[in-house]
């Protein structure tokens, strides 16, 4: 399988992903460009799952994620989903009106990284910068490189800045924070019980 998936750009991530948004919907097709434009994302339309397909062929190294409705008339949602996972790689979002939980299992057992209920709200696509970064360290991970790990640095310190403080299945990225947090908690505490304090106080009630 040869990955379509390459490295979004570090010095600006997650502004300016490249999406590609599949849906059948020309209405639905609009409201998501311009909510995904809002968001600082390079966004790439298509009415046709097919056509999508191909485009997805045609630039290989062209796009960051997919999100696709499932039921169109041309393909499956799902039959799309297939040929992404196979041929480019890539993170596939899934969306529809169907919230059945047949529906959405089906979705993650064909590869699906999300399933998204119709209508999207704005924090939802604002956040799928998450999966693209997932992925990044997935094949950081296999490929193990220094180059390749340093990239993912700069991606979540860029994602920190875009989206301060959130949190990604195990990457902590206002861990820093966090922990001066703590530790100011600790230094005020350390004031509220001064330890010379007590042991003058401790000392005068034995005498």
């Amino acid at each position: 399988m040869e990955s379509g998936f390459c490295s979004p750009r570090t010095d600006a991530f997650p502004a300016g992903l490249r999406v590609l948004v599949v849906d059948d919907d020309p209405t639905w097709l609009k409201i998501l460009e311009k909510m995904l434009r809002k968001c600082s994302y390079e966004v790439t339309t298509c009415c046709l799952a097919r056509d999508a397909l191909n485009m997805l062929r045609e630039r290989k190294d062209g796009f960051d994620i997919v999100i696709s409705d499932v039921n169109m008339p041309d393909m499956d949602g799902f039959k799309l989903l297939e040929h992404v996972g196979l041929e480019m790689d890539l993170p596939v979002i899934m969306m529809s009106v169907d919230g059945e939980t047949s529906r959405v299992m089906k979705g993650v057992q064909h590869g699906a990284c999300d399933y998204l209920l119709k209508p999207v709200l704005m924090k939802q696509l604002k956040n799928i910068w998450q999966h693209v970064l997932r992925k990044k360290m997935n094949e950081g991970k296999d490929v193990e490189s220094y180059e390749s790990m340093r990239e993912i640095q700069m991606m979540i310190s860029r994602s920190d800045e875009f989206d301060d403080g959130h949190q990604l299945d195990g990457v902590e990225l206002g861990a820093t924070r966090k922990r001066k947090d703590v530790e100011n908690g600790r230094h005020d505490d350390q004031d509220l019980v001064d330890p010379s304090t007590s042991k003058k106080s401790q000392s005068g009630l034995v005498c």
